[in-house]
């Protein structure tokens, strides 16, 4: 915990993805009261992103964070909105493509368990 994962377009494979997750965890430490620790990013890379009826010039990132539950609905306000800023950064826009950018936090449900072995 916290299980992060990056969904995010070909079209972004120019993004430093490994430097985004190192400037990310901090960020989840500060907001949400995680251990630095625990935080574990993933990035998925997606082949097919379609906006509306276009399925070209688009680019999607969307990063969800499950935490365990306790934290208020203020914190996960103020964790996504920090995610969304932490992209603009790092996602430069490219000429003639849309960039759709965003964020959610979520609590894991009751029955997460983890192992470390």
């Amino acid at each position: 915990m916290p299980q992060i994962t990056v969904e995010r377009s070909a079209y972004l494979d120019d993004v430093d993805w490994e430097e985004f997750a190192v400037a990310l965890h901090p960020v989840v430490v500060e907001t949400a009261a995680a251990r630095l620790e625990a935080c574990k990013t993933r990035v998925l890379r997606t082949e097919d992103d379609i906006v509306g009826a276009e399925w070209e010039r688009h680019a999607i990132v969307n990063v969800s964070i499950a935490l365990l539950a306790g934290r208020s609905d203020e914190t996960k306000a103020r964790l996504t909105e920090a995610v969304v800023e932490l992209l603009r950064k790092h996602v430069q826009p490219q000429d003639g493509l849309t960039l759709h950018l965003s964020a959610e936090v979520r609590d894991l449900d009751p029955s997460y368990r983890k192992a470390e072995v």
